[in-house]
C-alpha cells in the first residue's frame, strides 16, 4: 500500500471534512470525501479506498454501523475512527469491530498524517509479506507439503513418480514429521484421487477392535456385533488405504493382513463370503520395523510386502531450511483462522526458531506458531511470544553437550513443568504419548507414582 492509495474521509461537518481532505492531499494522498454513511458506502463500493477516516457521530448511518458495513463490502479496508473525548469507550468498541485505531478531537494535521503514515507502512509490510508468502508457497508447496530442503524436494519427486503406480508404500519417520501428509499427497496425485482416502490408526487398539475395523463384521460375530458393519478394506475399494503406526499391529492381525495382500480377498469377521480387496496400501511407522523384526515383534514377510517403496521423512532438526517457510505458512494459516494480522517474525524470533531442536517436529512447530499468533501483542512475533511456549533453547550449546543431551534435558524440563503428567507433557511437546514413552525409556528417565521425575 503506497501513498497513491485512496483515502475516504467521512464527516458531516464540512469544515472538518475539508480540512482533513486538504491536509492529506498536501501529504500526497488521493482523498475522497463523504458527508454521511449512505454516500460513503456508495464511494466504497465504486472506488474501493484502502483507508477510511470516519467520524463516530454521523446522521443516519452512525460511524460504528458504517464501519461494519464498510468491512462487509470491502474486508481489506483499514478504518480510523474520529471521536470526541466523551465517546472514547465507543471508539474502543469500534476497534473490537475491526477499526485500526481512533483519534480524539481536537487533533493537529501532524497527528493525523503520522497515524495515516503508520497505517500505510504497516499495510505495506503486510502486503509485502503476503506477496512473499504466496511466492514461497507457490515455489515450495506441493499437495499441502511445504518444504524447501533438498531432502524433502527429493521426497516430493518420489511421490510424483510412485503415485502413478499400484505399489505399496511404507513411510517412516518420527512423530510429527508429516507422514500422513505424504500419504495423502500420493493419493491426491494418483488415479484414485476421486475416491475417498481411508485412514486407520493401528496404535494401541485391541486385537478384536482393529480386526473389526479393518475387515468389518457380520451380525452376531461377537457380543457387541448387533448389525453388519463394513470394514476399511471395503471402504477403500479401488482407492487408498492408509495404515498409520502399522508396527503396533498385533501379530495375529499381521498374519491376516499379509494374507489379504497376497490373495486380495478377505471375509468379514464371523462371515464366509469372500470379498475383493482392490485397494492401494500405504503404511506409516515411527518404529524401526527392521529392529522390530529382529526382536520378533514384526513379521519379515509382511515388512517386504509393505515396503515395495520406502519413503523416510527426516526430522525437522535435520532439515532446518524448511523451518522459515513452514513458520510463514503456519503464520498465514493462523492469522486467517484467528482474524489476526501479524506481519511476520522478528530477527531474534527467527534465530530462536532455527536454534530449537523441535523434538515434536512439524506438529510442535505448528502448535508453537498458533499460540504465538494468538498471544502476540505487536505486528511481529518476537522471541518472548515464542518463549511462552516453554521452548528450551540454549543460546549456546554447552561444551560436551550433544543433541541427545539437549533433547533429554528439554523433555525432562517439560515433564517437570507438567508435574509428571505424560499426557500434558506430550501435548506441550507436540508429540504422541507413545513417542514420549519411547523417549523416556530411551533416555532412562524415571517417573515415580507421585508424578515427579528423576
Amino acid at each position: 500500500m503506497q501513498k497513491n492509495i485512496k483515502i475516504l474521509v467521512v464527516d458531516d461537518e464540512a469544515i472538518m471534512r475539508d480540512s482533513l481532505r486538504d491536509w492529506l492531499t498536501d501529504a500526497g494522498y488521493n482523498v475522497l470525501t463523504a458527508g454521511n454513511g449512505t454516500d460513503a458506502l456508495e464511494i466504497i463500493l465504486k472506488e474501493k479506498p484502502g483507508v477510511a477516516v470516519i467520524d463516530l457521530v454521523l446522521p443516519g448511518t452512525g460511524g460504528l454501523e458504517l464501519l461494519r458495513k464498510a468491512r462487509q463490502l470491502l474486508p481489506a479496508i483499514q478504518v480510523i475512527i474520529i471521536t470526541a473525548y466523551s465517546s472514547v469507550h465507543t471508539a474502543i468498541a469500534a476497534i473490537k469491530e475491526g477499526a485500526y485505531d481512533y483519534i480524539e478531537k481536537p487533533f493537529s494535521p501532524e497527528k493525523v498524517e503520522m497515524l495515516i503514515a503508520k497505517l500505510v507502512e504497516r499495510q505495506s509490510l503486510l502486503d509485502e509479506n503476503l506477496s512473499l508468502r504466496q511466492k514461497l508457497e507457490e515455489k515450495y508447496s506441493f499437495e499441502n507439503i511445504v518444504a524447501k530442503s533438498a531432502r524433502m524436494q527429493k521426497i516430493i519427486e518420489t511421490i510424483k513418480v510412485v503415485a502413478k503406480s499400484h505399489a505399496p508404500v511404507l513411510i517412516s519417520g518420527e512423530s510429527g514429521t508429516g507422514k500422513e501428509l505424504v500419504a495423502r499427497a500420493i493419493h491426491a496425485q494418483s488415479l484414485r484421487k476421486t475416491r475417498p482416502f481411508v485412514a486407520v490408526s493401528c496404535s494401541s487398539q485391541p486385537e478384536n477392535i482393529i480386526e473389526s475395523e479393518l475387515f468389518g463384521h457380520e451380525p452376531g460375530a461377537f457380543a457387541e456385533a448387533q448389525s453388519l458393519r463394513k470394514g476399511k478394506f471395503e471402504a477403500a475399494n479401488n482407492s487408498t488405504l492408509f495404515l498409520d503406526e502399522v508396527g503396533a499391529l498385533d501379530p495375529n492381525i499381521q498374519v491376516l493382513l499379509l494374507r489379504v495382500l497376497e490373495q486380495r480377498v478377505f471375509s468379514r469377521v464371523g462371515g464366509t463370503e469372500l470379498i475383493q480387496a482392490q485397494f492401494r496400501l500405504i503404511s506409516a511407522s515411527t518404529q524401526d520395523l527392521k529392529h522390530a523384526i529382529e526382536n520378533s515383534r514384526f513379521r519379515e514377510d509382511l515388512y517386504y510386502r509393505l515396503s515395495v517403496v520406502n519413503i523416510e521423512i527426516p526430522a525437522l532438526r535435520d532439515r532446518k531450511e524448511d523451518i522459515p517457510v513452514l513458520a510463514d505458512f503456519f503464520l498465514h494459516k493462523f492469522n486467517e483462522e484467528n482474524q489476526r494480522k501479524i506481519a511476520g517474525f522478528s530477527p531474534d524470533s527467527n534465530d530462536y526458531l532455527l536454534r530449537y531442536e523441535w523434538p515434536g517436529n512439524i506438529r510442535e512447530l505448528e502448535n508453537a506458531i498458533e499460540r504465538a499468533v494468538i498471544l502476540a501483542k505487536n505486528d511481529l512475533i518476537d522471541v518472548n511470544d515464542l518463549a511462552t511456549q516453554s521452548l528450551y533453547v540454549p543460546h549456546k550449546t554447552p561444551a560436551g553437550k550433544t543433541m541427545r543431551d539437549i533433547e533429554k534435558n528439554h523433555i525432562l524440563n517439560i515433564l517437570i513443568e507438567a508435574g509428571g503428567n505424560c499426557s500434558e507433557a506430550a501435548r506441550l511437546l507436540g508429540i504422541s504419548r507413545m513417542t514420549l514413552y519411547n523417549k523416556i525409556k530411551a533416555f532412562g528417565l524415571n517417573i515415580n507414582k507421585s508424578g515427579s521425575t528423576g
